[in-house]
């Protein structure tokens, strides 16, 4: 490695939530840590004679609370527990479950289209056929094509565009007899 990949390797691992990153490669070998890094051992480690203490939701910081979810499921659920629904809430939760979501293969930030210049891969109303790019997901600093693995119309777009996703979150509601 030369100067210049490892001054962007560094650069890359600062903006990173990495703590250590380590490369070996023949008689080159690299070690970095951040200040983030603690040398407290993770629980799995712990001996048998301490105490692991389960964690509930609500002591979880917010730096590891889950993805956002689309509105429209997550309010959903309250007017069935209720019973007190009118009779288009339950029609409009029969309808939504007949869509499938296209959820993010990984880790990284979503955008809508190749280029800032360039329209959107697809919008709402669009229809995409099994294997069609919908969007990208950048990872460091590589930009993966997201295909659809269904065939319909596109209902909703559930993260707005340069907005970082998480693996498996829904990014479009498909629905396939559209």
């Amino acid at each position: 490695m030369n100067y210049k990949e490892i001054s962007d390797l560094i650069k890359l691992i600062g903006k990173s939530n990495l703590t250590e990153f380590k490369m070996k490669d023949k008689e080159f070998e690299l070690s970095i840590r951040t200040e983030k890094f603690s040398k407290v051992k993770p629980a799995k480690m712990l001996g048998p004679q301490q105490p692991i203490i389960p964690i509930s939701a609500t002591q979880v910081p917010s730096t590891y609370a889950p993805a956002p979810q689309p509105a429209a499921p997550a309010s959903e659920p309250a007017p069935a527990a209720t019973g007190g629904g009118s009779a288009e809430k339950p029609n409009e939760e029969t309808e939504s479950s007949n869509y499938v979501e296209i959820k993010s293969p990984m880790v990284g930030t979503f955008y809508r289209s190749s280029s800032p210049e360039k329209g959107p891969y697809v919008k709402v109303g669009d229809t995409v056929d099994n294997g069609s790019v919908v969007c990208i997901v950048e990872a460091m600093k590589l930009f993966n094509e997201i295909e659809s693995e269904v065939s319909g119309k596109i209902v909703k777009v559930l993260v707005e565009d340069a907005q970082p996703v998480e693996y498996d979150q829904p990014l479009f509601l498909v629905d396939p007899k559209g």
